[in-house]
């Protein structure tokens, strides 16, 4: 039976890759610090350790105790607008945090490192977006990402440390936390209609992105190690349907089966286009799943709307205020 960490097993994204890998058989660890997911979403049969992979001997002590065959790191702070102005946290959480696991990975001999990095690092560059693009990422949250996909590489060349590299986009799903007021619009709209509030838009809301539902995805980062043709390789994941984010809120309202206004907020600095192309994908992993945004939202309506969530709260670590949009001082 091959052992499995997943690093934020107990967040959103992590806890479905986590639920994959023991449907597939495997013995599952996950590492948490329950900054932003919740024990309640960590599977039953899966062994949780509560830590932090900033911590290098917590860290340290994990690979000791466990046998680990492949490592799935999914825990970073995805907040890609707010990245500009808590870079210190940005760079401890997602870079200085991902190369404490790449040197344990190094030391231990683990089999794969998937990665999930993100369509952040390539920037504004032409829809659809390509994996032959040279990454241009225009945000710290980018950059982050895109530094530790260099340092597998690199450590690749010098170690033989096996790897693959999905860069997903704008996921959504049941288990989200729809309370975090920096990322995840669909989430945030959400919210914000379950407390009866405006909906928030930047700008004028024609800015696009493609919508990931979390169960087309999931199975196939958990399913990678077993195809060995997909090591040393990045792959773009998610979503063909670009939408803009005005008709987003439409969707979502429809989906939750409320109407509400849209308050049209100042502009942030943002890439105003994002989606990318996945044929390298089918090329290597074969037919992906496709779930229709509709049928997306009215899954993930129905499960926020029948759990309870945390309360809203404010970020409380900004580091720099020059420039931060005032919806959220």
């Amino acid at each position: 039976m091959p052992t499995s960490l997943v690093t934020g097993g107990a967040g959103f994204i992590g806890s479905h890759v986590a639920e994959e890998l023991l449907a597939k058989g495997h013995r599952v660890i996950i590492v948490d610090d329950l900054s932003g997911g919740s024990l309640k979403n960590a599977p039953k049969d899966a062994a949780f350790v509560e830590g932090s992979i900033l911590d290098e001997a917590f860290l340290s002590s994990i690979f000791d105790e466990y046998a680990i065959d492949y490592i799935y790191h999914l825990a970073a702070y995805a907040a890609e607008g707010l990245s500009h102005f808590i870079k210190k946290f940005n760079y401890q959480n997602n870079l200085i945090g991902s190369v404490n696991l790449i040197n344990e990975a190094v030391k231990h001999e683990i089999k794969c490192f998937v990665f999930t990095s993100s369509i952040a690092v390539y920037g504004s560059q032409p829809t659809p977006m390509t994996e032959k693009m040279i990454p241009q990422p225009e945000d710290p949250y980018g950059i982050a990402k895109y530094a530790v996909e260099q340092e597998l590489v690199v450590s690749k060349e010098m170690f033989g440390l096996d790897y693959v590299i999905f860069r997903p986009h704008n996921v959504y799903g049941e288990r989200q936390n729809i309370s975090d007021p920096y990322r995840n619009v669909i989430g945030i709209f959400m919210n914000q209609l379950m407390n009866g509030e405006s909906l928030s838009i930047f700008g004028d809301g024609h800015q696009t992105r493609a919508f990931t539902y979390i169960k087309d995805i999931a199975p196939i980062l958990a399913r990678c190690v077993d195809k060995k043709e997909m090591y040393g390789q990045v792959f773009n994941i998610g979503a063909d349907q670009e939408i803009s984010v005005r008709n987003l809120a439409k969707m979502v309202m429809h989906a939750m089966k409320t109407e509400s206004t849209i308050d049209f907020l100042e502009a942030r600095t943002e890439v105003l286009h994002a989606f990318s192309s996945h044929q390298k994908l089918i090329d290597y992993y074969g037919k992906i799943p496709s779930t229709h945004l509709n049928i997306g939202l009215e899954k993930m309506a129905k499960w926020a709307q029948s759990v309870s969530h945390e309360p809203t709260k404010k970020f409380d670590q900004i580091e720099i205020t020059k420039n931060l949009p005032s919806f959220w001082k």
